[in-house]
């Protein structure tokens, strides 16, 4: 069959995983980490093999940690999934419950998207996610993920899927779809799928939101920026600088922006581009900043050398002529050890630069100062804004959602990481005993609204 009549009887099998028990879905979840824990060496052999056709093919080693599907992923895979057993059925809540009038009632109930689209980028441990999310949450999920990976989406898929019919879900209830001239037909189905999670670069998003009727929710880029203000305690900011860009540097929610407050800079930039330096991390950024560097770097030559034969990396002496930046070159995400760095003379001015050059991902403040962080985190018009602590934590897995499908960084339905909430919405049911609007029309009857 096509990808479209996969769809259509996606949608036609839909309202029997909506309506599944959480029971069924909790043993869909509970049986696909069995299968992955039973299976792992055919996983690591399938991943081993992408890894080579990756090598060979020359993909860049930021992309190339994404594709790693290791013990250690598989582990955080399985975390992921015991969390999502744990959390309560998002489904059939009632958030509203209201008398209109005596016999008449009302609720507001959360229920499944219905069949949710999601092109993902070449992480295997995102088909793992996405997928469990979507059992846990009632919905159907045709899932496309990097064609660098291929050979271990397709082992984790086949598991997972076998998992869910095994527990009683339908037939039909996951898809997966493997070429990527797919994904135009894909984009086609507007009459099935209702809602697409496209996670890539900016100029795949962006060809997804231009090409199809089908709602889109996500976000392309990762500019996230680190703000050390002047009341910054420079011995708790270094470290969690480091976090943010090193810990895991391919990821979107890693810190590709330094702002350093003026009146700090030369006390502050030398010892935290020393320590970038020692990390790895190349600096980049405006001449300013590359004339404080310089300037501190020729007040201790002695101590640089000395430093420099016991294999310590010095900070940068200033910047070479390709890595002065200018205002524009901001806006770059670099998913690499390499930070740009630009002086402020405010939080105003931190706030305006993020709002600009940013991609309302998470930006964060670091300052002792109570006054200058709440004026920070009422200005940054980010979906995660922080204080005193990495960008790092921007994850639905750290969050507490047991998993995320990706991070939206619109401002409709779902903004940030998005778990198992972001994949409900509601519909209204109303029960009455024969009432009919001419009634009240007329002002022969009246309501009587009540919260019950």
């Amino acid at each position: 069959m096509s990808v479209s009549e996969d769809v259509r009887n996606m949608k036609s099998v839909s309202p029997l995983v909506a309506s599944a028990d959480s029971a069924v879905r909790n043993e869909a979840l509970r049986l696909a980490a069995l299968a992955l824990k039973e299976h792992q060496d055919e996983i690591f052999e399938a991943n081993r093999e992408d890894l080579q056709r990756a090598e060979k093919a020359g993909i860049a080693p930021a992309v190339m940690k994404r594709l790693k599907f290791d013990a250690h992923k598989l582990s955080d895979c399985l975390a992921g999934i015991d969390s999502l057993m744990a959390l309560e059925n998002p489904t059939g809540r009632i958030t509203l419950h209201r008398q209109l009038d005596e016999g008449l009632i009302l609720k507001r109930v959360t229920v499944p998207i219905g069949v949710i689209g999601i092109i993902f980028e070449a992480r295997p441990d995102a088909l793992v996610q996405i997928s469990c999310l979507c059992i846990k949450s009632g919905n159907c999920a045709v899932l496309k993920g990097g064609k660098e990976t291929a050979s271990t989406n397709k082992v984790l898929f086949t598991l997972i899927e076998q998992a869910a019919i095994q527990a009683g879900l339908p037939k039909g209830c996951l898809l997966q779809v493997s070429a990527h001239s797919e994904i135009d037909e894909l984009l086609t189905c507007d009459d099935s799928v209702d809602l697409l999670i496209p996670r890539g670069s900016n100029a795949f998003v962006r060809y997804i939101m231009d090409h199809t009727k089908i709602p889109v929710m996500g976000h392309s880029d990762g500019v996230c920026h680190t703000y050390v203000d002047k009341a910054a305690d420079m011995d708790l900011a270094i470290p969690i600088l480091i976090d943010a860009k090193t810990q895991y540097t391919a990821a979107c929610n890693a810190t590709e922006t330094l702002l350093v407050h003026r009146g700090i800079a030369d006390a502050f930039l030398p010892k935290a581009a020393k320590a970038l330096a020692q990390a790895g991390v190349k600096l980049r950024g405006t001449q300013e900043v590359s004339e404080i560097l310089a300037r501190s770097a020729s007040l201790s030559d002695c101590d640089l050398a000395a430093e420099s034969s016991a294999a310590s990396a010095p900070y940068p002496s200033g910047f070479a002529a390709e890595d002065i930046m200018t205002e524009e070159d901001f806006n770059t995400e670099y998913l690499d050890l390499v930070l740009s760095v630009k002086l402020v003379d405010s939080v105003e001015e931190a706030a305006a630069h993020i709002n600009r050059f940013g991609s309302h991902h998470t930006d964060c403040i670091l300052t002792q100062d109570d006054e200058a962080a709440m004026r920070f985190m009422a200005l940054v018009d980010s979906a995660g804004v922080y204080r005193n602590c990495s960008t790092r934590f921007a994850d639905g897995f750290r969050y507490g959602f047991g998993a995320e499908v990706g991070i939206s960084t619109g401002k409709l339905h779902a903004r940030g990481p998005v778990g198992l909430d972001g994949l409900v919405t509601y519909k209204y049911l109303l029960e009455g005993s024969g009432q009919i609007v001419a009634d009240y029309a007329s002002q022969a009857k009246q309501f009587h609204f009540k919260d019950l």
